[in-house]
């Protein structure tokens, strides 16, 4: 490794738009690496800022750190994505896009639904409660995407 092509940490976060905690915190996923200095501070490679614009793309279009993780596992944290790595990185989150955009578009229409509505109403709106399909578990705070998993119900 050909220590004059290393950057600090400053350096990097300055050419890729992100703070240096934003850094450590990507290092501490396996998303990015660095070398360190005898002096224990870190130094990376040049090629570390085109992976971080693909991590913020990725972060831009919606993918979680976790998914974009979850891609970049098999690769060399050293050096950005060539072409087919990248093609099939794109093909493994064309799923998570398309059913975000249909997420999108569903938010989109059921809004557009209660514009005026006034009801504010998690028993029977349509947009929190599609069906009153979580009436039958009681009051509480309800999920806006049923089938995302989650849920701010403390129970």
């Amino acid at each position: 490794m050909d220590k004059s092509n290393l950057l600090s940490i400053g350096e990097v976060a300055r050419r890729a738009g992100v703070a240096p905690s934003a850094l450590r915190y990507y290092e501490t996923l396996g998303l990015i690496s660095s070398t360190r200095t005898a002096a224990d501070r870190r130094r990376y490679e040049r090629a570390v800022v085109r992976r971080i614009a693909v991590i913020r793309a990725a972060q831009r279009v919606g993918l979680s750190l976790h998914e974009i993780t979850e891609a970049f596992r098999d690769l060399d944290p050293h050096r950005a994505p060539n072409k087919a790595e990248w093609s099939r990185i794109s093909r493994r989150w064309r799923p998570l896009l398309e059913q975000r955009i249909a997420d999108l578009e569903k938010l989109r229409d059921d809004l557009t639904g209660c514009i005026g509505c006034g009801c504010l109403s998690l028993k029977s709106c349509r947009l929190y409660n599609p069906d009153d399909v979580l009436g039958t578990e009681g009051s509480g705070s309800r999920r806006l995407f049923p089938d995302d998993g989650f849920t701010t119900d403390p129970a």
